[in-house]
């Protein structure tokens, strides 16, 4: 009789789970890969649809398309709601999976530190919806600028705020001071789009600051030079239909921002699995809700469940826990998947760590304008966006999408013009009169 094969499932089909089902492509396993989405996304560039500089297609693939010639793998959609670790079970939504490896990357969510409230006002940017929404949100306020009559309604139609001064929060300031004193300086007659005012709200201070002090110094500037306004040190303390409300660090006098665009950009949370996962095995979370892992990106008392990118508390031989970004999920990735083999082939995997490697962090500013940490390189302006548009490049999963992308990127660059500014859903809002 057939001795049956090891089953190993993976949750999630972002960077840490794709790249854990590759790791293991010549495994003699019965591979799953379960996503509540039926495509692989790729978040960087999230912030170019919500521009419209991307449309949606150009940066998502279907996993079953790239899982395709994988014989040992098959992918479902599903969404998981409760792990099983007594009988190794992953419970679905759509039925159960079991397992004799659990491979856990579900990524993470927006997390608006306790104020879940100020998310219908200040959406995130996380996903394909939150990224078309935004798009009419910003495209939107424009048209309706065009439209009213009364001075201080224009005034708040054409204020945006992005709150969080990581690469996101810079990213997307630097887009839309591009839009508005670019991509749309000829095409309205009432309104004059550079009167558009562009705050990033940053709690710290200074923006970027996981990057070295010169290159963040370098980003301030080339946002300054788009027409964007930096307010360093600020706090956002209320978020509303009309606005934010911030609070600067050297006094406790509040001021309201009256805006009809605010976009959070300021923070993440692990995915809602990790509360069931703790739930069925006790294991610990950060105050992010991570879940703190072994060395080996195991939990502690189950060698047989890995966690992953966004959702693990990780060191990596540092001294804090690693950042959610890609790099680090793919190389965990890698990790996991060298252990399970050697499990298969009986050698010793006790013992193995972790340790991350650190290959570098970029952000762009807008078009010809980057800033890239390399480590050893430290790259800004021209040279950094060129080196920013290539890596890019390299880690879309999909060839077709590198071509698009590529293409789209070159017009963009000659002409300014943005061809993917569709407002594909329609919002009523409502604008106070004072």
């Amino acid at each position: 009789m057939q001795k049956a094969k090891h089953r190993v499932v993976i949750v999630g089909a972002g960077f840490g789970g794709l790249y854990a089902a590759k790791a293991l492509r010549r495994a003699d396993i019965d591979l799953t890969i379960v996503d509540r989405r039926n495509f692989h996304l790729f978040q960087p560039l999230l912030y170019q649809v919500a521009t419209g500089v991307l449309s949606p297609a150009n940066i998502a693939a279907p996993v079953r398309s790239i899982l395709e010639r994988q014989r040992n793998c098959r992918t479902l959609l599903g969404e998981v709601i409760s792990v099983d670790a007594v009988r190794r079970r992953l419970n679905l939504r759509e039925g159960a999976l079991e397992y004799d490896s659990l491979i856990l990357a579900p990524g993470s969510v927006n997390s608006y530190f306790g104020n879940d409230d100020w998310e219908e006002h200040a959406p995130g940017l996380k996903t394909v919806e939150d990224a078309t929404m935004i798009r009419a949100r910003i495209l939107s306020a424009f048209e309706q600028a065009e439209l009213e009559q009364v001075p201080d309604r224009i005034r708040r139609l054409l204020t945006f705020i992005v709150v969080g001064g990581g690469p996101t929060g810079v990213e997307l300031a630097g887009a839309i001071a591009e839009i508005a004193n670019h991509t749309l300086r000829r095409e309205f007659r009432t309104i004059n789009p550079s009167d558009a005012r562009i705050l990033l709200v940053q709690g710290g201070e200074r923006i970027l600051e996981g990057y070295p002090a010169a290159l963040a110094a370098r980003a301030q500037r080339s946002l300054e030079k788009l027409g964007a306004e930096v307010l360093l040190g600020y706090q956002v303390v209320e978020v509303s239909e009309r606005g934010a409300t911030v609070r600067h660090s050297d006094n406790d006098a509040d001021s309201l921002i009256e805006s009809a665009t605010v976009l959070w950009a300021a923070g993440v949370q692990a995915a809602p699995l990790s509360a069931a996962l703790r739930q069925a095995t006790g294991c610990e979370l950060d105050s992010g809700g991570r879940v703190i892992v072994e060395e080996d990106c195991s939990i502690a008392g189950h060698p047989e469940i890995f966690v992953i990118g966004d959702v693990a508390s990780h060191c990596g031989g540092g001294a804090e826990p690693l950042p959610g970004v890609a790099q680090v999920a793919m190389q965990q990735a890698a990790f996991v998947g060298r252990i399970i083999r050697d499990r298969l082939q009986g050698q010793p995997a006790s013992g193995r760590r972790f340790r991350y490697h650190d290959k570098g962090s970029m952000a762009t500013i807008g078009r010809a304008s980057a800033v890239a940490d390399l480590g050893h390189l430290q790259l800004s302006g021209m040279p950094g966006w060129l080196a920013w548009l290539f890596i890019h490049l390299m880690y879309l999963v999909a060839y077709d999408n590198r071509v698009l992308v590529l293409f789209q990127w070159c017009w963009y660059y000659l002409t300014w013009n943005r061809s993917a500014r569709l407002i594909t859903n329609q919002e009523v809002r409502s604008h106070p009169d004072n």
